[in-house]
């Protein structure tokens, strides 16, 4: 280490003598600065005597055991950036005034001080780092400053980026191994990303990356502070990007307003992994970002930039103005909403969005053309967030075959979908699966639709996920689907999750020749369930959409008994609500009926009031509407009652038969209405109507 000081100290001096300063590397800082540095580490001093003049080194204190160890760190400027900044000075130059000393002892942190000799009007001098630390101590100054290991060395001296080669490259398409191009294990960062999120600006940039690197120990922990800081602390700016203004993207300037664009993202990420010693460029290209449209072509100007590092031999694809937030379409607006996906992205994944200028900054094997990543299917960044793994059709573009367009996705885990044609809930039935969902869409009529599909994840909020650009020539007129079919279609894992199981119909879709269909599944304890049925026109309304449906309790078991009033499509829809918590019923799926019979008119079901008990059972009569001037048989199962009766014009008993049913008729003669009463305890006189029946007018 002794030659690499004295190598130092020809440099400085050299630079005194007005050497010229080796040509500035494009690939390092498009600022066109450089720096020259040299670690100082020789020699030992005991307690008390004093350095040569000029020695770097190690000086080691002896007063007692607990000894201590002064590290220094030599930065040395070449003479052509000394005078570029001396250009800049405030006040000119005085020739004829002596040279005046100015420097001092300032603190960094965590035992380093730094020392700044000045002379003259000259402020960017040479800069001393000292650090003080226990003897058996490794010295931050070496782990955190050293960039011999990180950087190459061009032919005249200057430091460089090594270029992405054949061991950078991931295999294309995607393997489904990793979101990330590196193992990770995110929970090894949690105490890091709270610690760098609440870091805050003090003074300059330097600084500031010192503070981060505070609780960073390696080089992926110190690109993770950076990254979290950027990402929680600047704000994409709208207006200096429409504008393209250039001031915007200076360091300094982002620190002040904490505003930039996706330039002033990347160089500011660029530049703080460079002063803590990591290896980072700035990659411009295309993107499929704010304003992107499916299909389109993309030629002139780069419209984003990100960054590459380089950590553990391999370099990887990070992009901070998207891990920051979103830029809200309707109202132009940025809202901070922290994307963890773009940090060292998957370049198989990074490459749906991001196109790079330099192929060899796509990481890839084989590489993507530009046509490629127009025409591939663009995977939202939150279809992976989610737990997607594959969609098909895989292009952006789908036609409809016979007026209909099927569309398929494959999750991880179970996860809830919902879809949107131009921008509305209709006209297509999803189903759940176990691992993904399954939507079949019938465009109304011919042409052109955006169909989005938005997945829910462990979150509570739907994000979108996909979308396609949906073309159909010819609908299919026979297929008009309920506009109150709401999603999803079918029983699945999510009714299961909600206390249905085994459910009689395990398809979406029910069939039935008379207008009738009986529908049965288990309930576990403690749920009540509630039905409705929809459709688009005809006598069902509000007010009837349950009395064509009649429900069963058996023990565990429920059934529904439902009745069209007229052949069609109807959406018989499943609620869910647990008996001890107050709060409404919850939606959970419903099923698509569908009838074909122009003879069928089935009436309403009898309705119920609130007594008619969970296990009762209705036998006859079924129909909610009773002929005039018949004598009418009564069937009914009742539990816990110790008296049951009809009355209509007169009132008529209903007898319990040895088989557990009470029994009986009434006549509806000189009646409206006909009701079922009960009374539970025998020593009380007082009857509940537990059903109503309506009587058809002479």
């Amino acid at each position: 280490m002794a030659s690499l000081a004295e190598s130092a100290k020809r440099s400085a001096a050299a630079g005194r003598r007005g050497a010229p300063s080796p040509a500035p590397s494009r690939s390092v800082s498009r600022a066109g600065q450089r720096r020259a540095r040299a670690i100082c580490s020789a020699g030992r001093l005991a307690s008390g005597r004093r350095a040569p003049a000029g020695a770097g080194g190690t000086m080691e204190l002896k007063k007692d055991s607990n000894a201590v160890s002064i590290d220094m760190l030599l930065i040395v400027h070449s003479e052509k950036r000394r005078a570029a900044q001396g250009a800049h000075s405030d006040r000119p130059a005085d020739p004829g005034a002596p040279p005046q000393r100015r420097g001092g002892l300032q603190g960094v942190g965590n035992g380093i001080r730094r020392w700044q000799k000045l002379e003259g009007n000259d402020l960017h001098g040479t800069q001393l780092t000292v650090e003080v630390h226990p003897r058996d101590a490794m010295p931050q100054l070496f782990k955190k400053f050293s960039l011999a290991k990180r950087l190459q060395v061009d032919k005249n001296g200057n430091t460089r980026p090594r270029q992405p080669g054949g061991k950078d490259t991931h295999a294309y398409p995607w393997d489904r191994s990793s979101l990330k191009s590196m193992a990770l294990d995110l929970r090894q960062f949690e105490k890091l990303d709270t610690y760098a999120s609440q870091v805050t600006v003090k003074s300059g940039l330097e600084e500031l990356v010192s503070d981060l690197l505070q609780e960073a120990h390696s080089d992926l922990e110190i690109v993770r502070a950076i990254w979290i800081w950027i990402c929680h602390h600047i704000e994409y700016d709208i207006e200096a990007a429409q504008e393209k203004d250039r001031q915007a993207f200076k360091p300094t300037v982002i620190l002040q307003t904490q505003k930039t664009n996706c330039d002033g993202y990347a160089g500011l990420f660029e530049r703080m992994c460079r002063i803590a010693g990591v290896q980072c460029v700035t990659v411009p290209g295309y993107s499929k970002g704010f304003g992107y449209q499916l299909g389109q072509s993309f030629s002139g100007e780069f419209d984003h930039a990100w960054n590459a590092v380089f950590l553990e031999g391999r370099w990887h694809l990070v992009d901070s103005t998207w891990g920051s937030g979103l830029v809200d379409s309707s109202t132009s607006k940025f809202t901070f909403l922290y994307n963890e996906f773009y940090f060292l992205t998957h370049p198989a994944l990074f490459i749906e969005d991001h196109f790079p200028d330099n192929k060899n900054w796509q990481l890839l094997k084989p590489p993507q053309s530009l046509r490629q990543f127009e025409s591939n299917m663009y995977h939202k960044s939150e279809f992976y967030n989610k737990g997607m793994l594959s969609a098909q059709p895989q292009t952006s573009i789908i036609k409809t075959v016979n007026g209909k367009a099927t569309v398929t996705i494959e999750s991880c885990s179970p996860t809830l979908f919902m879809f949107m044609l131009n921008g509305k809930q209709e006209h297509g039935l999803l189903s759940l699966r176990k691992n993904g969902m399954k939507l079949d869409v019938y465009p109304p009529t011919a042409g052109t639709y955006k169909l989005q599909i938005f997945a829910k994840g462990n979150s509570e909020i739907y994000s979108s996920v996909l979308e396609y650009t949906l073309k159909c020539h010819c609908a299919d007129n026979d297929v008009r689907l309920p506009a109150e079919l709401h999603q999803p279609v079918g029983p699945s894992w999510f009714s299961e999750q909600m206390g249905i199981t085994k459910p009689s119909h395990p398809e979406p879709v029910i069939y039935t020749s008379d207008g009738r269909c009986s529908v049965s599944f288990g309930v576990e304890e403690g749920i009540s369930v509630l039905a409705s049925l929809h459709g688009d026109d005809g006598p069902v309304t509000e007010e009837t959409q349950r009395r064509y449906i009649f429900q069963l309790h058996r023990e565990k078991q429920t059934e529904l008994k439902v009745q069209l009033p007229h052949a069609g499509k109807f959406a018989l829809k499943i609620f869910v609500k647990k008996r001890q918590e107050p709060g409404n019923y919850l939606f959970v799926f419903n099923y698509l009926i569908c009838c074909t019979n122009t003879k069928v008119n089935w009436p309403v079901f009898p309705e119920s009031f609130g007594n008619w008990g969970v296990d009762n059972e209705l036998l006859e009569p079924l129909s909610g509407v009773l002929p005039a001037n018949r004598n009418v048989p009564f069937k009914l199962k009742l539990h816990g009652v110790a008296k049951a009766l009809v009355k209509g014009q007169d009132t008529w008993p209903l007898t319990l038969s040895p088989e557990g049913y009470w029994e009986g008729s009434c006549s509806t003669a000189g009646c409206q209405e006909v009701y079922v009463m009960v009374l539970e305890n025998a020593n009380h006189s007082f009857y509940s109507y537990i059903l109503k029946y309506q009587v058809n007018a002479q």
